[in-house]
């Protein structure tokens, strides 16, 4: 039963293994602030029992979110909402981080321009990007930096840096979408330059005894594009500022691929094994035997569930139920267990 054994990361000990990854919600308004409905929907899967609680992409600018409804922290004056959901969090068992976002060239926001390493349209449905100078790509370092220094305020346990699914930072670091001719483009090392400078600059107000948290797509399933190899290279350029990557693929071009339970599992085992870096895994993961597999077989550290918490709040509780396994159950709930 490794998945609710303790799992210590940098000093951060978790009381299980499981992850939730964050998820977009789409229920803040134009000013970005957490609402009722967060409160509701993270501490529930806190009570739920899951290890680590991952609050979904939250915009370092206004022009860097997903949609005019994320969570955002480009502003002191996200901290006290946000800082009372952590506490919230904390208040039952869970650790709790934060994705820090820039949607890159898929902004759907209201925001009068979106920006990108290159001017290249995500579809005919989205707006065509301003290709960011030299200096607005200094700028947005620095938005990184300030977000950091906020969630580090907010009383966050640890930050992820949002590098996949298509979005800025993977924009950069993918040929595909990044025809920069400066020295942010061509090379991988150039292409990983606008990552390794927000990593550094986060450092600079992020506590030491934090780990921060990297989430990446290690295939774009595209000619041209990355894949396992090319992730291995790229995380092997960056990881002496990170301490855990969060394995994904896809979402940068619109593209067909398989997708099964357990679809991305090959793409962790293989950055864990050729980095020498711990990994979660996450993709189409359901039930307890495919978790415990993965565990055991040293494939992933971590292991995220997504769509099994949006359909089940207590998957963790309910989980140990099921399966006969050892857990104190929230004490409110005891006679639903017994």
């Amino acid at each position: 039963m490794k998945s609710l054994t303790s799992y210590n990361l940098k000093g951060l000990e978790l009381k299980n293994r499981i992850v939730m990854p964050p998820m977009c919600m789409y229920s803040s308004d134009e000013n970005g602030m957490v609402k009722d409905f967060h409160e509701v929907h993270y501490v529930s899967r806190a009570i739920g029992g899951v290890g680590l609680i991952i609050v979904e992409a939250t915009g370092v600018v206004p022009n860097g979110r997903i949609s005019s409804n994320d969570l955002s922290i480009w502003s002191d004056e996200h901290i006290l909402g946000l800082k009372f959901l952590v506490d919230k969090v904390k208040s039952h068992g869970s650790k709790i981080a934060i994705q820090l976002a820039h949607a890159g060239r898929k902004c759907t926001s209201n925001d009068e321009y979106i920006v990108a390493p290159s001017a290249i349209r995500f579809s005919e449905e989205y707006r065509l990007p301003r290709e960011l100078t030299i200096d607005e790509i200094k700028e947005l370092v620095l938005a990184f930096k300030e977000a950091a220094r906020r969630a580090d305020e907010a009383g966050f346990d640890s930050i992820e840096i949002h590098g996949a699914h298509g979005y800025l930072i993977h924009e950069f670091l993918s040929p595909i979408t990044n025809k920069r001719t400066d020295e942010y483009g061509g090379s991988l090392e150039n292409r990983t330059r606008f990552l390794k400078e927000i990593l550094v600059s986060v450092k600079e107000v992020w506590p030491r005894e934090k780990p921060i948290l990297l989430r990446v797509s290690a295939d774009d399933y595209a000619e041209g594009g990355i894949n396992k190899e090319e992730m291995v290279k790229i995380i092997d350029e960056i990881k002496d500022n990170i301490d855990m990557v969060h394995v994904s693929t896809g979402g940068l071009i619109s593209v067909k691929f398989d997708i099964f339970p357990g679809y991305q599992v090959l793409h962790a085992e293989t950055i864990r094994r050729e980095c020498n870096i711990p990994t979660i895994a996450v993709g189409l993961i359901n039930g307890y035997d495919q978790i415990e597999e993965i565990l055991y077989n040293n494939r992933a550290d971590l292991v995220a569930i997504g769509r099994g918490l949006l359909r089940d709040p207590h998957f963790v509780l309910n989980m140990a139920y099921e399966n006969r396994l050892p857990l104190e159950y929230p004490q409110q709930y005891e006679r639903g267990y017994m």
